[in-house]
């Protein structure tokens, strides 16, 4: 991989890491409801799951959905499904007397999961194995995509984090949480269209 291919693939995945989407949505919620210490392994959990999944992108995986285009429309199914329960979950995340909000963060493995039911996720990850992982590449070229996406993903979603501890204050108010958690739940939904139904 030359230098310049290097820093557009660093772009790339510094771009579309830090712009809204499931993951940051997730992350600003939690952030505001849990603070960014019990955030961390949330955060965690999305870079190193998310690289991970890139890795086997580039060994192969993305082939199962060019030999058998069903699978394609099933990740859509499970994904929706799946996005419609968290957003469930994120509106319920505060008391409907008082500011304690109830549920937990998510742990390290919840986050890493996550990433295989994430449409922008597998968006990002197939076309940057596309795109910038030289063809015949092999393991090396998977391994450099993925590592791009690890070193810029991590600062993008703590970002989203850190916003959501700066609301935090203001959101000490039962009725403004709650309305922030139904907010967000709307968004996590709405976020999922494009990819969905574009």
């Amino acid at each position: 991989m030359t230098l310049d291919t290097l820093l557009a693939l660093m772009a790339f995945a510094l771009v579309s890491s830090i712009t809204p989407g499931p993951n940051n949505l997730m992350v600003l919620t939690s952030g505001a409801n849990f603070g960014m210490r019990r955030t961390l392994p949330h955060l965690l959990g999305i870079s190193l799951g998310h690289a991970f999944m890139v890795l086997l992108l580039g060994l192969g995986l993305g082939e199962v959905f060019v030999a058998w285009p069903p699978a394609h429309t099933l990740l859509k199914a499970a994904s929706l499904a799946y996005m419609l329960w968290l957003a469930w979950k994120i509106a319920h995340a505060a008391a409907p007397e008082g500011g304690a909000g109830t549920g937990k963060p998510f742990t390290f493995l919840q986050a890493a999961a996550f990433q295989w039911v994430n449409p922008k996720a597998w968006i990002m990850g197939v076309t940057a194995v596309t795109v910038y992982a030289a063809p015949g590449g092999g393991a090396l070229g998977a391994a450099l995509v993925a590592l791009a996406f690890c070193a810029t993903n991590f600062p993008s979603v703590s970002v989203w984090a850190w916003m959501g501890t700066q609301v935090a204050r203001w959101l000490r108010d039962p009725a403004r949480l709650r309305a922030f958690n139904w907010t967000m739940a709307v968004l996590l939904i709405a976020s999922m269209v494009p990819v969905l139904f574009g």
